[in-house]
């Protein structure tokens, strides 16, 4: 076997001080943790480096005066981000006239270099602008009361104030950057998760609706069919109408399995993810207008007397889906509202490009005080899951209706 290459120490150090370099080149210099202890030791290297130049280089070296006032120039540094206008004026007016006093001119450069960028980091480039020519002009004017060469020569490098300042900019902008590319993807996410909740409430809405019109739609038929076997036993115990008995408890029976078998199908939504992966199990079609000649013949096992009016041959599933599940829960309604041996009308028909559903009964309708259900708030959300509207109430010749106007364009959700 060839044996791993792991890295070595050397490689994992330089990349963790690439990192932590680009680190502080992104980071907001007014939010950066320790920024004053970190400005402190900044001054300490500047005047300590100014110190070594004006010992070293060639030229009048400071008196006591310039020394205090090139040090003087370092003390306002810790402060720079806090104020970078006002360490720069305190910078400036130190170096001003030390540099009268023809000291080494170049020893006050790195203090002065360090309050332009950051006046230039921290602030608008016009602020930067004004502020650099203020000091170059400021510099030539106070060099000129020394001499008119060495005003010459500063205007000669006064190119690196300019391009301390680019510099500055350039970094500004570029923190701003990734100020933005950070926010955005900090707002995509946002966005992800918002929408991952959103579809997980949703997709709960949804099961909540079909458990309810399935587990409803049922549970009514089985008490119904039940009620009349207990009545037809208790009725004639001596004259036992066992035909009758036995086809009830048959419905019960068949109702049970269809009950089953559309639960099955409803729950297997909850499989999805491990189905994704392992490749089986796959979701049930979504019910359509062909159940419908199936719910009316549970409805009249349980003794309601249905009439079908279906003029419409094709509509999107989740519109068939959606009509399906009101009618549905139209009829458990009237079977557990409209009393006994009710007459109910299903009315399916399209006019101007959507289907005009209608469920009616001559029933007594949900009594009176009543805790209200789930029912009515399902399908009025499944209408709009498709983008119609639904309406229900109580009739003006007795009875209830529920009219629903389901758009056959509709982009709506998937309704199950």
């Amino acid at each position: 076997m060839v044996p791993v290459q792991q890295p070595t120490t050397a490689s994992t150090s330089r990349s963790r001080t690439a990192e932590r370099v680009m680190a502080a080149v992104n980071r907001d210099p007014l939010t950066a943790p320790h920024a004053f202890r970190n400005d402190t030791l900044l001054a300490f290297v500047a005047a300590a480096l100014a110190a070594g130049i004006a010992l070293l280089v060639d030229g009048r070296e400071p008196d006591a005066l310039g020394w205090t006032l090139l040090l003087a120039a370092h003390a306002p540094l810790p402060w720079r981000r806090r104020r970078p206008l006002l360490v720069l004026a305190l910078v400036v007016a130190c170096v001003a006239p030390y540099h009268a006093l023809d000291n080494v001119h170049s020893a006050p450069t790195p203090a002065t270099y360090i309050a332009l960028y950051t006046v230039a980091v921290t602030g608008r480039p016009l602020r930067t602008v004004l502020v650099g020519t203020g000091v170059i002009t400021l510099s030539v004017s106070v060099m000129l009361t020394v001499s008119a060469h060495e005003a010459l020569e500063l205007l000669k490098i006064s190119g690196w104030v300019v391009a301390v300042l680019f510099c500055g900019v350039d970094v500004r902008f570029y923190r701003q950057y990734v100020a933005s590319i950070v926010e955005r993807a900090e707002r995509a996410e946002r966005t992800r998760e918002e929408e991952a909740r959103r579809r997980v409430a949703e997709e709960r809405l949804r099961i909540a609706r079909d458990l309810h019109d399935l587990l409803a739609h049922s549970i009514t038929l089985i008490g119904v069919q039940t009620s009349v076997a207990a009545h037809v036993l208790s009725a004639d115990p001596e004259r036992l109408d066992r035909e009758t008995v036995a086809k009830a408890l048959d419905d019960i029976a068949e109702t049970c399995r269809g009950a089953r078998g559309e639960l099955r199908t409803t729950l297997e939504v909850l499989r999805a993810h491990d189905a994704a992966h392992d490749g089986a199990g796959t979701r049930g079609p979504l019910p359509g207008l062909d159940g419908l000649p199936d719910l009316a013949e549970a409805a009249r096992l349980a003794g309601a007397r249905v009439e079908q009016s279906v003029r419409i041959r094709h509509v999107p599933p989740a519109v068939g889906a959606a009509a399906y599940r009101i009618v549905q829960e139209a009829l458990t309604n009237a079977v557990r509202h409209a009393g006994p041996g009710p007459a109910v009308r299903v009315e399916l028909d399209e006019r101007a490009g959507a289907l005009h559903l209608s469920v009616s009964d001559d029933g007594a309708g949900p009594a009176a005080g009543g805790t209200p259900g789930f029912g009515l708030v399902g399908m009025r959300e499944r209408a709009r899951s498709v983008g119609g509207t639904l309406d229900a109430g109580p009739r003006s010749g007795g009875g209830f209706e529920v009219t629903a106007v389901l758009p056959l364009t509709t982009t709506g959700e998937r309704t199950g």
